[in-house]
């Protein structure tokens, strides 16, 4: 009986990774050809678990680098995802540029002057990052303030990065830490809001 089991758990394992293999493609290739045909810019041998979705304003900009994945369905990723991944730039001198070899988790970003993302760049579930205040015309909003999140630098689970921040490189930031402050590089930062808590060696990603 044992060894039943183990044959039906290695051919649901089997279809279920064909079943991941087949619609990644699909959704790689909707997404890829969406956005482009708007403007936006997709490195290669990005990859899309769902759809993501994109919004660009006219004449700004969107650059995503190569190797980046995207994981937008609530099973591509283990520890849960509880939206897909939602990518805007919202106002015509917008810049979002995104590096190389990126991982994004129910990521959403909302950029309405400059976010700049780095390499190696991990987002765990459920993580935002925004340069502004959503509410441009409310007197009590600010104005946006750019983003910069340098190389290696990894956001834990529903980690809110907010305008004016940078995060230096190598840095890993706890999970549903709020980042209202620059955060240097090579370090563990957590907390509400985020401040320091360890220092850590440095290291330099190739």
């Amino acid at each position: 009986m044992q060894l039943l089991y183990k044959a039906i758990n290695t051919l649901y394992n089997q279809c279920e990774l064909l079943y991941w293999k087949i619609n990644t493609f699909c959704w790689t290739l909707i997404v890829v050809v969406s956005a482009r045909s708007r403007g936006i810019t997709i490195g290669p041998r990005c990859v899309f678990y769902g759809r993501t979705k994109f919004k660009k304003a006219n004449k700004a900009l969107i650059k995503i680098g190569g190797r980046v994945n995207f994981r937008s369905k609530s099973t591509a990723n283990l520890i849960g995802i509880n939206r897909p991944c939602i990518i805007t730039a919202l106002d015509s001198s917008a810049r979002l540029i995104i590096g190389n070899h990126c991982g994004f988790s129910g990521t959403v970003i909302g950029c309405f002057t400059e976010i700049i993302i780095g390499n190696h760049v991990m987002c765990g579930a459920n993580t935002l990052i925004t340069d502004g205040d959503w509410h441009p015309d409310d007197y009590r909003s600010g104005k946006p303030a750019p983003i910069h999140i340098e190389d290696n630098v990894w956001l834990g689970v529903n980690v809110t990065v907010l305008k004016g921040v940078t995060i230096g490189a190598n840095s890993v930031i706890g999970a549903n830490s709020l980042v209202v402050k620059n955060i240097p590089a090579n370090c563990v930062a957590g907390g509400n809001p985020c401040k320091v808590l360890k220092e850590l060696e440095q290291q330099i990603i190739t």
